[in-house]
């Protein structure tokens, strides 16, 4: 069964239970809907036997105050500009990398970085990474209308554009769109200029997509013809037969991130299971499931290495000409007042 198949059964059930079937009860993994299918824990099954138990958020501040507020579960997967609120929080603990021997694919620049380290602790460690740009319908989108991210605010396009239901994507758009392309560096003022672009592009909005199952609904029917989207969504509709192409060279340019699992902090289960999960999770055999399947890359840098440039390029993780918004970790003070900031435009203020 494809992917995409797959996702839309999947986020039914995230949306009406929060979880998936219960099966190895002695490890329960926090997680974005998606990323329970086989070819993530196989290695973990080869194991233990079983799959993990899996609970479902649809973003990562809905993660954060579901843990906040004593939901328990024994490891969990936020991007990497939410790891330090995690920690400030108490809500994670170090890994035993001793019993992660495929930790040592990955990069070396994230085994030192200070928010994802303390001296030999290591707080997060990255897994997916991908990009976020224009997936658009190339039946109906003519192609000089993708040159800049101002498409989300022509009126050409009233009620048929959708954006990420998650800040830190939807800020990237509007901060590209203004003009800021390092938002480490943003100002309250990059911050203001950004939020009352994305004021205009909200009159536009169709629906906020809330995971990439929801976004290739919306646009298999015709409803959205152009999405702020990961990379995901243009490659699983393009292996089903949709005309979805995915435009990372607007003038503005596009972005990228990257995700990865942390050690939750008195996790129900096994540590010894969560550590195997993670050490699954790394292995070679998901670089080639999650790039070909996904469109997203793999922090297992040998296995990447071994990945064909025109691959890549396909599946929209090649390299680009135009600035490259990476959403890496930032102020908690402006990153809080995004948060805030976006909820008022949701609901039109």
């Amino acid at each position: 069964m494809k992917k995409l198949t797959k996702m839309l059964s999947v986020s039914a059930i995230a949306l009406a239970a929060g979880a998936a079937d219960a099966d190895d009860a002695e490890l329960l993994v926090f997680d974005w809907s998606g990323f329970e299918e086989e070819g993530f824990w196989a290695p973990y099954a080869a194991i233990h036997g079983d799959n993990p138990t899996y609970s479902f958020f649809g973003e990562e501040e809905e993660a954060f105050q579901k843990l906040r507020s004593g939901f328990k579960a024994d490891v969990a997967h936020p991007c990497s500009q939410s790891v330090d609120k995690w920690r400030q929080a108490g809500l994670i603990e170090p890994w035993d990398l001793s019993k992660i021997p495929n930790y040592d694919t990955v990069a070396d620049v994230f085994k030192t970085a200070p928010i994802f380290t303390d001296g030999d602790d290591v707080y997060f460690i990255p897994t997916d990474n991908g990009t976020t740009a224009i997936a658009y319908n190339m039946d109906e989108v003519p192609e000089e209308d993708l040159a800049s991210l101002q498409i989300f605010v022509d009126p050409k396009y009233a009620g048929r554009t959708s954006i990420a239901d998650n800040v830190d994507d939807a800020y990237a758009l509007a901060y590209l769109a203004t003009g800021t392309t390092d938002w480490t560096k943003a100002t309250m003022e990059d911050f203001e200029r950004a939020s009352e672009w994305m004021r205009k592009a909200h009159q536009n909005v169709r629906a906020y997509w809330a995971d990439g199952a929801e976004l290739s609904q919306l646009m298999a029917t015709g409803e959205v013809l152009i999405s702020w989207a990961w990379s995901e969504v243009p490659v699983q509709m393009r292996d089903e037969g949709h005309p979805i192409g995915f435009a990372r060279e607007t003038a503005e340019g596009s972005s990228a991130w990257g995700c990865g699992y942390v050690n939750l902090v008195d996790g129900p289960g096994s540590e010894d299971k969560a550590h195997d999960f993670i050490n699954g999770f790394l292995d070679e055999s998901v670089t080639q499931y999650i790039v070909n399947e996904w469109g997203y890359g793999h922090s297992n840098t040998v296995a990447m290495q071994n990945i064909e440039l025109e691959t890549l390029v396909d599946v929209g993780l090649g390299p680009v000409t135009v600035p490259v918004l990476d959403q890496l970790p930032m102020s908690l003070k402006l990153r809080e007042a995004q948060v805030a900031e976006f909820e008022k435009i949701k609901a039109g203020f």
